[in-house]
């Protein structure tokens, strides 16, 4: 019997592969719930954020790279396609902004600005659609231009706001980024 103890004690101890088999991928039933959760959070997270300081001209500069790139819905890949959405997220992504993925939920952040191009700054969000639906998105440029993934005919391109706006469509604009000239005198929110 001692004999038994003394070959047992002077043997490795057996792997966890040698007692389970090779390790295998376990099947992850709740991958798209937890997707969801994280797009959640991001999305309470950039709807609580105050605006981020950002130069004005930066964010233009970055739209203005990808001008002539094709449309495509649900795309957002730089050089090759992008939806409206998909564009806008692009471009403020550079500057540490988080954004949600749909025009509907991007209209939702920020500060909301007055109907009235005096009050807009370069790198604003422009939201367009009827009356109760949002369901597009771009980005103000400055005197009156923005730059959005249009359609499929035009892609990314720059406009005039006031001439596109013969039916109404423009519904709003949203500041997510704050101009870094005017950083200097935002009062800090409390408790961030």
């Amino acid at each position: 019997m001692g004999g038994v103890a003394v070959a047992l004690a002077a043997s490795a101890a057996p792997t966890h592969a040698q007692w389970f088999g090779p390790a295998r991928e376990l099947p992850r039933p709740f991958t798209r719930y937890s997707d969801a959760a994280v797009a959640m959070r991001d999305t309470f997270l950039a709807r609580t954020a105050s605006p981020v300081p950002v130069p004005g001209e930066a964010v233009v500069a970055r739209a203005r790279s990808e001008i002539g790139t094709r449309y495509r819905l649900g795309a957002a890949t730089p050089g090759k396609a992008f939806d409206c959405s998909g564009f806008v997220r692009w471009v403020l992504s550079a500057f540490e902004v988080s954004l949600p993925r749909t025009s509907r939920e991007q209209a939702r952040l920020g500060v909301e600005l007055p109907r009235d191009t005096a009050h807009l700054r370069p790198g604003d969000l422009l939201t367009f659609g009827s009356k109760t639906r949002i369901s597009h998105v771009g980005i103000y440029v400055g005197d009156g231009r923005y730059i959005h993934a249009s359609s499929a005919r035009r892609g990314v391109t720059e406009s005039s706001l006031l001439k596109d706006d013969k039916r109404g469509w423009w519904r709003g604009a949203r500041r997510v980024v704050v101009p870094a000239e005017d950083s200097a005198t935002m009062v800090p929110t409390s408790g961030r």
